[in-house]
């Protein structure tokens, strides 16, 4: 374990207070200053945060995100504005999506109609397949 030290005088000279918000509370010996150690957070695999983002740029939105790859709508949006992805706005069509697996998907493709007239995008969600669907424009 790496030897602690004060964010004040960078001492290392330290004595336990207490602990405060769960975390382990000390006290510099050498200036006096309380401190706790630095937090660590739950870190959020990179998969699923470009996965997310993806889902964002094709309209699906933040509560669909979080029930699909099960992290926090609040995250996403977080995400979001980190990265400061935009969307066009597309009022004209409102895609839809199904989860699939391989079997389901390789069904999808062979029927003809499935493919006319529409804009589909498939990604990979885990052990299965999300079909991103869009009618075109001005076709019912």
């Amino acid at each position: 374990m790496s030897q602690l030290r004060c964010p004040k005088c960078e001492s290392a000279e330290a004595t336990k207070s207490g602990v405060v918000g769960g975390r382990q509370r000390y006290k510099c010996k050498n200036c006096g200053y309380h401190y706790s150690v630095a937090k660590t957070g739950k870190q959020t695999n990179p998969y699923y945060v470009v996965k997310a983002l993806q889902l964002y740029m094709e309209g699906v939105s933040y509560r669909e995100i979080e029930r699909l790859l099960g992290v926090s709508h609040v995250s996403v949006m977080n995400w979001v504005k980190k990265y400061g992805v935009t969307v066009p706005r597309q009022t004209e069509y409102h895609p839809t999506y199904k989860i699939l697996n391989q079997k389901e998907l390789g069904e999808f493709f062979q029927q003809p109609d499935n493919l006319k007239d529409k804009g589909l995008m498939v990604t990979e969600v885990d052990n299965n397949y999300m079909l991103i669907q869009w009618q075109k424009p001005g076709k019912e």
